[in-house]
């Protein structure tokens, strides 16, 4: 589903920089003679690496944060060239806040809460009007001033930022998300009924819950 999501990221973002969305009135791509959108996204892991490619698609100028190196060097050769990556700390953080017109927040820990990278008072170095889009919310957020939306509300704005924190954004592409999730699921229902749920949860990594309750450590 972070597949999805960072995706989804993208194209949620490009329509609420549209002005009618209280947004810059901004288009991704630009056009000739007018700049593209400058879009930061805070994680480079699978939600960072999707949303970068849809963005890149857009011919938008992308920047990619993150503190793994290896992970950066990975994305500067697989991403186009208008996919830049940078080691993310509080200095550059702040940098990308103050020019992007849409900020991603891509940064999940599994089985922790997101880390907060954005803090209330780092709204007043953005662009009146630009979108932040915290994937992360449904670990808490990594951003100070998101709280859960919903698909039927799904945004609102503080300190001049629009906010879109919807908490299950693959389910707004049922049909897509139900389709993705089987194509990596029905490899483990497969596994139990050819070896019996027993022998399945003790040799495959992947069945490790049973019953509510972890049958080995993570």
């Amino acid at each position: 589903m972070s597949e999805v999501a960072g995706r989804m990221s993208i194209q949620q973002g490009a329509k609420y920089l549209e002005r009618p969305q209280e947004g810059r009135g901004i288009l991704l791509g630009g056009v000739p003679g007018v700049p593209p959108a400058h879009i930061a996204i805070l994680g480079g892991g699978v939600v960072g690496k999707n949303a970068a490619r849809i963005a890149a698609g857009f011919q938008a100028d992308v920047t990619i944060l993150d503190i793994n190196v290896d992970q950066l060097r990975y994305l500067e050769d697989i991403m186009p060239a208008n996919v830049n990556t940078t080691f993310s700390d509080r200095h550059t953080i702040r940098e990308q806040l103050a020019m992007a017109d849409l900020v991603i927040g891509a940064v999940l820990i599994a089985g922790a809460r997101a880390p907060r990278l954005v803090s209330a008072d780092d709204l007043g170095r953005m662009k009146p009007g630009a979108v932040i889009i915290d994937v992360a919310i449904d670990q808490g957020g990594c951003v100070e001033t998101a709280r859960p939306t919903t698909h039927s509300e799904p945004t609102y704005i503080e300190g001049g930022i629009v906010h879109y924190c919807v908490t299950n954004m693959p389910g707004a592409v049922g049909r897509t998300s139900t389709y993705a999730l089987c194509n990596v699921t029905f490899p483990y229902i497969r596994r139990i009924v050819s070896d019996g749920l027993a022998e399945a949860v003790a040799t495959d990594a992947g069945l490790w819950p049973r019953r509510s309750t972890c049958t080995r450590a993570r």
